[in-house]
């Protein structure tokens, strides 16, 4: 069953919910998303037509707190992904301990076809038409693939316009000068290598050496590779949108990190023994880690059986299909899940809500630290539950996190 995403995020869901022997009743709950809304987004562009935009934003679960979730602005944005997402956001919320639900949102663009101008437009006008089913007690959008902290802020001032008052919690991932967290940014890739750094701790290996790629470059990918360079890895591979680099010896990572800031993409970065690699060649190198950080679906049933990596600690969304992690298991690959791996991100951006309902700001330090307090005892909560059950990191994860759900909607009673 390769499927659709959705069918995905079902698979695994199953998968645990079975083991739990969960409550058929609770399951039905779970399966489906609370609320979905799909809108029409007109928007006058810079020549004077006008054009109209397919806009989403999907409530998952909101049993143990406000929906939380990014907006996605992308061409392949469609309602089967956006349901996929805000599952996946419920079950990360859940297993770090976080006091949210699932969400996630998007609008079918390609965003960089339009001006900034359009580009606003577009996102004041996406904020208005959700307005009604969102807001900081209820649902909290944040930046994801295509969008970013100027387009958070537009969305604030758009939202704050809509409600009369200024609402800084609205959004997370927002500029710093608009209420934003230091260390926001960083938050995803930074908890993809704590959890990295716990996972190599309990197995008694040292970084030190360890050869490491890393599919993705953006926000996630970069800092992860960065911090992995600083953990004393070499990291021998990195891929984005624009292709690969390679270099057996180890690459300069922050001389590549500085390049893609001046560039956007790693394209036509070059040094001694640096040589091209394209993604689906990286993700098949014989190195000891693997941290896929770009896109869902990338290790599946066709390539999963030429994964050479020890480990894997996903940073991206759904980077590994159902069937292919049957075969990793079989192998004796360990992968840590993306509900844990890369839920620095969210753990981040409840941070930033906070600061924003207590109008009290921290210092990065202090957000860093919490970061690593909440991810580090969150691996070992996954880790310690599959060990003992003789499970993968996977299902064990799911197991907790349905779990906590689960116990909320009991807890709660079905309303009316």
């Amino acid at each position: 069953m390769a499927g659709s995403q959705y069918e995905q995020v079902l698979a695994r869901l199953r998968e645990a919910s079975e083991i739990l022997k969960l409550d058929p009743g609770i399951y039905k709950i779970l399966a489906e998303p609370e609320r979905t809304l799909e809108t029409s987004l007109p928007v006058v562009m810079d020549d004077g037509r006008i054009e109209v935009f397919q806009g989403y934003r999907c409530q998952h679960s909101t049993a143990r707190g406000p929906a939380k979730g990014g907006v996605r602005f992308a061409l392949d944005v469609c309602l089967d992904e956006v349901k996929a997402l805000a599952s996946w956001m419920t079950w990360k919320c859940a297993v770090v301990g976080i006091p949210y639900g699932g969400a996630k949102g998007g609008v079918c663009v390609d965003p960089t076809k339009l001006s900034k101008n359009e580009l606003m437009r577009l996102t004041k006008r996406y904020a208005y038409a959700i307005a009604p089913i969102i807001g900081p007690e209820k649902d909290i959008p944040a930046p994801d693939m295509g969008t970013n902290a100027e387009i958070m802020g537009w969305f604030m001032d758009s939202y704050s316009a809509v409600v009369g008052t200024l609402s800084p919690g609205v959004v997370t991932g927002k500029p710093i000068s608009l209420g934003g967290s230091l260390g926001r940014r960083e938050a995803t890739g930074r908890g993809v290598m704590v959890t990295t750094r716990e996972l190599l701790s309990v197995l008694g290996v040292s970084p030190q050496g360890m050869t490491c790629a890393v599919q993705g470059f953006g926000n996630v990918g970069s800092v992860a590779a960065e911090i992995a360079h600083g953990m004393g890895m070499k990291v021998v591979a990195v891929s984005d949108i624009s292709g690969g680099l390679y270099n057996p010896a180890g690459l300069d990572i922050p001389a590549i990190v500085k390049h893609a800031a001046e560039h956007t993409v790693i394209a036509g970065y070059s040094a001694p023994g640096v040589t091209a690699i394209s993604n689906a060649e990286l993700l098949e190198l014989d190195v000891e880690l693997l941290i896929p950080a770009a896109l869902q679906s990338q290790i599946v049933e066709s390539n999963a059986d030429r994964i050479k990596a020890k480990y894997i600690v996903e940073g991206a969304n759904g980077p590994t299909s159902a069937e292919a992690d049957k075969i990793l298991e079989k192998k004796g690959i360990i992968c840590v899940p993306d509900i844990l791996a890369n839920a620095g991100g969210v753990t981040g951006s409840y941070f930033e809500w906070v600061q924003n309902l207590q109008n009290f700001y921290w210092t990065e330090t202090e957000v860093n630290t919490r970061l690593d307090n909440i991810m580090a005892k969150a691996f070992h909560e996954v880790w310690d539950f599959s060990k003992k059950l003789n499970l993968s990191l996977r299902t064990g994860a799911y197991m907790l996190a349905i779990n906590k759900v689960s116990e909320a909607i009991r807890m709660r009673g079905i309303y009316p």
